[in-house]
């Protein structure tokens, strides 16, 4: 795992890259979340590849238990991906519920996901 960051002023955006990663339950979320808030990082973006496919299947609840991870350590989400290739209408629900908040955003370019985490 690589991290990356993004500077625009006084917001730091941190970027985790490369191979192995692979986030697939809640301890490997907390396992992130404790090393980015050790840094004092509270924006990340990740990429779809680093999510485990179960993640997509919204009826096993990881998705869920992830993401409420990333909220009680209150930090901000984006993650890149391309998300039209999912046909589920309850995650295209849950994508564009998301993206109406601040907490997590579902974006298809680097250039977006800087983007939506930089705004106060």
């Amino acid at each position: 795992m690589q991290l990356l960051t993004h500077s625009l002023g006084p917001i730091t955006i941190a970027e985790l890259s490369g191979e192995p990663l692979l986030i697939a339950s809640a301890q490997d979320a907390v396992d992130l979340l404790g090393n980015l808030y050790y840094q004092g990082l509270d924006r990340v973006i990740l990429h779809e590849k680093h999510l485990s496919a179960d993640f997509f299947d919204l009826k096993n609840g990881i998705a869920g238990d992830i993401l409420q991870k990333f909220s009680n350590y209150r930090i901000r989400l984006a993650i890149v991906g391309d998300f039209e290739k999912y046909d589920s209408k309850s995650v295209r629900d849950f994508i564009r519920e998301s993206n109406r908040g601040r907490q997590l955003n579902f974006v298809s370019t680097l250039e977006k996901a800087i983007e939506v985490l930089a705004k106060n």
